[in-house]
């Protein structure tokens, strides 16, 4: 069970930023491009710490639904489709509080791998397995397709 418990969850009208307020302490406003590149899916973690996705091309993503999972978590859906992502209590407050340190490292990861922010200057060939990180043609990890969900 979640040590931490949210008194507030709120999607602002444009939908680019999640507000989240913590019992105990804690309020942070969590833009969606952060929430979608640090998503707990397999599809931006892999399957371990070697797998995991360094996202470009979603400056401009939105969300389109908060969901309740439970009483641990929300899901949140995005309108590049992405929504597999469970986001716990415990992490969205992690997001929160590390907010400056992993924005940073992002940006410093983008930069090394020659992406973008922006999407048109990072959006993946589709059909490539190595874009993917499983040789599953255009059915990748998060697809449903990839055999690993």
């Amino acid at each position: 069970m979640s040590e931490r418990w949210p008194t507030e969850i709120r999607l602002s009208g444009d939908k680019r930023v999640l507000t989240v307020a913590f019992d105990g302490g804690g309020r942070f406003e969590l833009p969606a491009e952060y929430l979608r590149v640090s998503s707990p899916s397999a599809e931006v973690q892999g399957h371990s710490p070697a797998e995991r996705k360094v996202l470009g091309g979603k400056r401009d993503v939105a969300i389109l639904a908060v969901e309740p999972v439970g009483n641990y978590a929300v899901k949140l859906s995005f309108d590049d489709l992405h929504d597999t992502g469970i986001f716990g209590w415990d992490y969205l407050f992690d997001l929160g509080r590390e907010y400056r340190n992993r924005w940073s490292t992002y940006l410093r990861e983008l930069d090394e791998r020659g992406l973008s922010r922006d999407r048109a200057a990072s959006a993946p060939a589709r059909g490539k397995a190595a874009d993917t990180g499983h040789a599953h043609g255009d059915g990748g990890c998060g697809s449903g397709r990839c055999g690993c969900h």
